[in-house]
């Protein structure tokens, strides 16, 4: 029987756990990134769930985000700055912009992600 799962980039599970990490570290410590389009759908709801635990700013939530960031300058913005910035939002702290394609050699489709 095959199970139905989301796509990982033609990546083993840790390598696209590294990929999904590097891409919320440098969101939360940029404000706005630039990467494929796919690749932005991917990250939306890994970092929502860290902005909602980022809200709840309990010494478990931070050990949590700490685990799945591993870098503690990001934890520490993420609680410091992003999470209070949305805690009257029930959802929806990012948003994902739709770029133009590179070039004639290369037709990947192009996406800004960023915070609301």
């Amino acid at each position: 029987m095959t199970f139905a799962r989301k796509t990982r980039f033609d990546r083993s599970v840790s390598q696209y756990r590294a990929l999904l990490r590097s891409l919320a570290r440098s969101l939360i410590l940029e404000g706005t990134i630039s990467t494929t389009e796919s690749k932005a759908k991917a990250l939306r709801p890994f970092v929502e769930r860290l902005v909602t635990y980022a809200k709840k700013n309990t010494l478990a939530s931070r050990r949590l985000t700490k685990m799945r960031l591993g870098d503690t300058v990001a934890t520490k913005k993420l609680f410091d700055v992003i999470g209070p910035r949305y805690v009257d939002r029930q959802g929806g702290y990012t948003r994902v912009v739709k770029r133009t394609k590179r070039g004639a050699n290369d037709a990947r489709k192009l996406a800004y992600i960023a915070f609301v």
